[in-house]
């Protein structure tokens, strides 16, 4: 059983991660935002209890950099990390890189993403 999660670490931007700070803070969480450069003045991140800037503008060098996400939830001390939706929300890969840094990831457990996405792929193929 994991303990209590204190601090969350939020990987995405714009509503979403709005939502996610609301949901934290209603739970008694503290909230980091990991964002863009481009992303670090948005309501989110004025929202946000911390904002740790995880790469440049750019969502392929910032938002899906999975060593960038989980090294900043690390050296910001969260316990868990929030991928909201797209970007990494749906990428096994990340989800066992988080659980590798002995990080809650607040999701589906890898094995289910993958379960997932090999069904979407027999779907698009009948």
């Amino acid at each position: 059983m994991h303990q209590p999660i204190r601090k969350v670490f939020i990987a995405n931007r714009g509503e979403i991660a709005v939502r996610i700070v609301r949901a934290a803070r209603e739970l008694g969480m503290q909230s980091v935002l990991g964002c863009s450069a481009a992303d670090v003045d948005s309501l989110a991140a004025r929202m946000a209890d911390e904002v740790v800037t995880v790469g440049p503008a750019v969502a392929a060098k910032s938002y899906l950099d999975i060593a960038a996400v989980v090294s900043a939830a690390k050296a910001c001390g969260a316990d868990a990390v929030h991928p909201g939706y797209g970007f990494l929300s749906e990428n096994a890969g990340f989800a066992q890189a988080v659980l590798d840094a002995g990080l809650v990831f607040v999701g589906p457990s890898p094995h289910a993403i993958t379960q997932m996405a090999t069904r979407r792929r027999r779907a698009r193929a009948r």
